[in-house]
């Protein structure tokens, strides 16, 4: 098997998703006052994300430019946070994460240039030229909406809401989105019967 081989299954999920969830069950088990657990569990997230990226780039010789993306996002952001005592930067991650994806799709699909397909091109074998821009015009609004609602709920509601959001609203709904993109993919080529798209990145 080739050292280059891309991370399936439980071991994607626990690459994308397991530094989310450190944040979730430090911010909420953390022994510290409620004021200091955001700052505590952003030092965990940070922590995390680094731990993610090393186990990638030794089990599968390589880290995913989203990965490298979202590990770099919160290592700044994490740490302006920790440094200058204010949350609004772990707060924002999200807003400019989703933002620059959305951007980075929407430029490629205006130049010609395919760059969903080169990142998540193993995960969607068959799939034609008019699904891939299908798909990455469905995800660039998707990233684009949910930079918008990180926004209005983090300014609007509590840091406690807020990180339940994180948990119990974003990541269904990507779950969701992606769950709902089978039918089109099916239809532009995907053949593997049990195929579910990825989601296009860590969740953040």
């Amino acid at each position: 098997m080739s050292g280059r081989q891309e991370p399936q299954g439980g071991t994607k999920l626990l690459i994308d998703l397991g530094p989310l969830l450190v944040f979730f069950l430090v911010n909420f088990l953390a022994p510290v006052p409620a004021v200091m657990k955001i700052f505590v569990a952003t030092g965990a997230f940070m922590v995390a994300m680094v731990v993610a990226m090393l186990f990638s780039a030794i089990r599968y010789r390589r880290i995913s430019p989203l990965l490298w993306f979202s590990g770099a996002m919160v290592v700044i952001l994490g740490g302006l946070t920790i440094w200058l005592h204010d949350e609004t930067f772990i707060k924002m991650k999200p807003t400019v994460y989703y933002a620059l994806v959305a951007a980075l799709l929407t430029f490629g699909l205006l130049t010609d240039r395919p760059l969903l397909q080169r990142v998540l091109g193993s995960t969607y074998p068959g799939l034609d030229e008019r699904g891939w821009a299908k798909l990455t015009r469905n995800w660039a609004i998707f990233f684009a909406l949910m930079g918008l609602l990180n926004e209005a709920v983090w300014r609007n509601s509590s840091t406690q809401f807020w990180i339940g959001f994180k948990i119990w609203g974003a990541l269904p709904l990507t779950f969701l989105f992606a769950a709902a993109s089978i039918p089109m993919l099916l239809k532009h080529g995907l053949m593997k019967e049990d195929a579910v798209p990825a989601e296009p990145g860590p969740v953040e």
